[in-house]
């Protein structure tokens, strides 16, 4: 099926090529074609994920994208260019990337047509002569692309006036063909082009604005690696609300421009998030952060409460018209995620409880400082502790251990609420001092890049000075839940065939019905 009413961007022309946007002039090293003896063979199609085994590609690894959308309001649909940078790991007679739902137009390798077919979620790229191992290649592919698409999964979220992107988990490559998986992270270069009168974001800060003919084009760069899933691009009547964070860091929101001021308030209170923060995760990692509530209240738009997608966390408007004290907790969890999940990503989709356990462990912590009490009913952590505890066992045969997710369960409260209670065990343990030594040391040690489990264990027994491998095993990987340090009073409900609960319903929540908040304990 063909999508297409072509709108072609100036901005390519304008604003400079992909791939010295991405690269520099030096990009596609001389020589990059193969001329080894050593026999090229096809790349993996896959990086052996635990959770979505078919995910990501092997044989390269992506240095940058460029991606160059162009949007037709009235068609709805969108016409891009994807212009991905990589380093080879190996003689490559073709590779893969992931892709799906999208109108393939044509590939280029290096500037040279190459031959490519789609299978099942993968592009396969045949370059015209084999690449040789360690060099750097420059892959481009134009194709078109429905919003509305009906796709067994999807990254795109539909709105009024245009659509934003929630590729959270799996789903980037339903928006730009790429390789989809948070342990091969990349810098990522945007050129949007719109009609006059809508305005295109995307990650990072703006780098020029040039307008031509009754059209657009807004460019914006990041500083640092994202991985694919944490892309964001919106288009819509947006305005723009810039305020400054601690240590003078410009922050900006990308608000509907009918409810701007409707919503200021809760806009406002993102500064005094990162001053509560900031002392016990360190500074904030990026070069910029705001929200992003795009211009849908439906319920069916997306379905989920925040998605933090790197220095823009996409909301509904409707969730944050409402009282400080309903989304504040919430509000925590999202900007922890700038830390825990963007800054230091999964290694695999098996390692979401660090992403999503430290987002609930502070945005709960935020909650209680504050005297607010939580959709439960508590007022303090530790009761909310001993709570979240006498499910561990019912938890453990609905959603699995903590660290051995499957697809189906991946965002269950287990990796959120159950996460928090390793923690706080590993708190109780440790001591207070000791363990905000070791998530600093942890965040440190793996900036930039993405760190599994067991990087989380090696670094709490570094710092503790003692092997902590066994009893975080045990919490994280154990079908039972082991006692709670401190606490010898704490009991497990015992599981039986009545008392284990829907893994979806098992707390009050939002109405996220897809992944993410339905577990969050914020709420």
């Amino acid at each position: 099926m063909r999508y297409r009413t072509r709108v072609t961007a100036p901005a390519t022309a304008l604003l400079g090529t992909a791939v010295a946007l991405a690269t520099g002039p030096s990009a596609v090293a001389a020589g990059s074609e193969n001329t080894s003896e050593t026999a090229a063979t096809p790349g993996a199609e896959t990086v052996g994920d635990p959770v979505f085994p078919a995910l990501g590609n092997g044989g390269y690894r992506v240095r940058s994208y460029h991606l160059a959308f162009s949007y037709d309001s009235d068609t709805r649909l969108v016409d891009a260019t994807a212009t991905l940078t990589v380093d080879t790991l190996q003689h490559l007679s073709r590779l893969s990337l992931d892709c799906l739902g999208l109108d393939i137009g044509a590939v280029r390798v290096n500037g040279r047509d190459a031959p490519y077919e789609l299978v099942d979620e993968k592009l396969r790229i045949t370059p015209q002569a084999p690449l040789t191992a360690d060099r750097r290649a420059v892959i481009q592919v134009e194709y078109g692309a429905d919003p509305a698409a009906s796709l067994p999964h999807t990254g795109w979220v539909v709105t009024e006036d245009g659509f934003a992107l929630a590729g959270q988990p799996n789903s980037a490559h339903t928006v730009f063909p790429c390789n989809d998986h948070p342990s091969d992270k990349a810098l990522f270069s945007f050129e949007i082009t719109v009609p006059d009168g809508l305005t295109g974001v995307a990650n990072g800060l703006p780098t020029g604005v040039v307008r031509r003919a009754g059209r657009t084009t807004f460019a914006y760069r990041s500083r640092f690696p994202l991985a694919t899933e944490l892309a964001q691009i919106t288009v819509g009547d947006y305005t723009i609300r810039y305020r400054q964070g601690p240590h003078g860091l410009g922050l900006r929101d990308v608000v509907p421009t009918a409810r701007a001021e409707a919503l200021e308030p809760a806009l406002a209170l993102t500064p005094g998030l990162m001053e509560w923060l900031e002392p016990r995760l360190g500074a904030f990692p990026f070069e910029t952060y705001g929200l992003l509530p795009c211009n849908s209240d439906d319920a069916n738009a997306f379905g989920f409460t925040g998605l933090e997608t790197q220095t823009l966390t996409l909301y509904k408007p409707n969730f944050l018209l409402q009282k400080e004290n309903l989304i504040g907790s919430h509000m925590m969890h999202e900007l922890t995620h700038s830390w825990f999940g963007n800054m230091v990503s999964p290694a695999t989709w098996a390692d979401l409880w660090i992403n999503e356990g430290h987002a609930d462990y502070y945005g709960l912590l935020y909650r209680y400082e504050r005297g607010w009490t939580d959709s439960l009913g508590y007022s303090t952590f530790e009761d909310r502790m001993k709570y979240t505890y006498g499910l561990g066992d019912q938890w453990r045969e609905s959603s699995g251990p903590v660290a051995a997710p499957n697809a189906t369960d991946l965002f269950d409260n287990q990796r959120y609420t159950g996460g928090v209670l390793v923690l706080y065990a590993l708190r109780q343990t440790v001591g207070e001092d000791v363990f905000h030594r070791i998530e600093r040391t942890f965040l440190d040690r793996h900036r930039g890049g993405s760190a599994a489990t067991d990087d989380y264990i090696a670094v709490a027994s570094e710092l503790s000075g003692q092997d902590l491998s066994g009893f975080l095993k045990d919490w994280l990987y154990g079908t039972k839940t082991p006692r709670m340090p401190g606490h010898p009073d704490w009991t497990v409900t015992p599981v039986t065939k009545s008392s284990v609960p829907n893994s979806l319903t098992a707390e009050p929540r939002e109405d996220r019905v897809r992944y993410g908040d339905e577990a969050s304990g914020t709420l």
